[in-house]
């Protein structure tokens, strides 16, 4: 097997620093430590006294972490973990409050380059698409056995398909021929599927499918807010929590899950007085989120459909 090179390019990794506030001294999260782009530049900003604990669930990212951050090991923590787990994560290490936290939402560059992973519709590989290689489910497991209206509803839900009803009767029609097992297979079938003026506009026809069937895959959105909740209930008054997403289903949970915590009244607007006596926990920072510049656009154009919101403990 030929070995790749775990690269990942980070995302406005100035925006980031500067949406955290790091001061140095403080202690911090990376929930998605990726190629360790961002930790590297958190560790560069917190000083010899601050401390770091960085996530991820794929044991290539740790690996690589543990050569590209061995000179900072005295202050960082690597852990092998879905952020899902974060408050487990942090109890275990005695830490109760941490200055910030950050998440990068998506998929890494090493993820994506890397034919065996599955991940991409540009690669001919099983049909793989796990985070975790450790995890039993993979995207081959769905495409070949989910019935047909759970496959379109997950299509559906997780990419805004609107050919997703039509793609999911093309799958279970083609997987009764023969399995499904590789992304180039898959990619034919959707081509068939997707009409042929439709095909011609917009992104690669295969590229909501794939989006789908990867977050169903890794529960990505089942598990982004209650995660975020767990660390923001981790962060000191006046830390900051910064989230990057890269579609819009995503961007939408962190848009509306900040805009209800930096609300201290939760009660229907019909009542004359609140009753819920709620408080307010998050100010939000960003009141729009932060975009890549054209400059970074420029070197790394993976990163065009990223934003970053920024949020203050209160």
């Amino acid at each position: 097997m030929v070995s790749i090179k775990y690269f990942h390019q980070p995302v406005m990794p100035a925006e980031v620093l500067q949406g955290l506030k790091i001061k140095p001294g403080g202690v911090y999260v990376d929930c998605t430590l990726g190629g360790a782009g961002h930790s590297k530049a958190i560790l560069e900003e917190i000083g010899p006294s601050g401390l770091l604990i960085a996530l991820d669930q794929d044991p290539a990212a740790i690996a690589e972490a543990e050569k590209k951050l061995a000179p900072d090991q005295n202050r960082v923590i690597l852990v092998r973990a879905n952020f899902a787990t974060l408050a487990d994560v942090l109890n275990n290490q005695g830490i109760d409050s941490v200055d910030g936290i950050l998440f990068d939402l998506g998929t890494s560059s090493h993820q994506l380059d890397n034919p065996a992973r599955g991940f991409s519709y540009q690669h001919d590989a099983p049909l793989d698409m796990r985070m975790d290689p450790g995890q039993q489910l993979t995207a081959g497991e769905l495409v070949n056995n989910l019935p047909e209206t759970e496959l379109a509803k997950i299509i559906k839900d997780f990419s805004e398909e609107r050919w997703a009803v039509r793609i999911a009767s093309f799958i279970c029609r083609d997987r009764k021929r023969q399995p499904i097992k590789t992304t180039a297979q898959l990619v034919e079938t959707i081509k068939k599927a997707i009409p042929s003026g439709a095909r011609r506009r917009g992104p690669h026809p295969a590229k909501r499918t794939f989006q789908a069937l990867r977050i169903a895959v890794n529960k990505e959105l089942s598990i982004l807010e209650p995660a975020v909740l767990a660390a923001v209930e981790f962060l000191r008054p006046g830390g900051r929590i910064c989230v990057i997403t890269f579609h819009s289903l995503e961007d939408r949970i962190i848009k509306n899950l900040y805009r209800r915590l930096a609300t201290s009244c939760t009660c229907p607007r019909e009542l004359p007085v609140c009753v819920c006596g709620g408080k307010r926990t998050l100010k939000i920072i960003s009141s729009k989120p932060v975009i890549p510049t054209n400059e970074e656009l420029a070197h790394n154009p993976r990163a065009r459909s990223a934003k970053l919101r920024i949020a203050e403990k209160v």
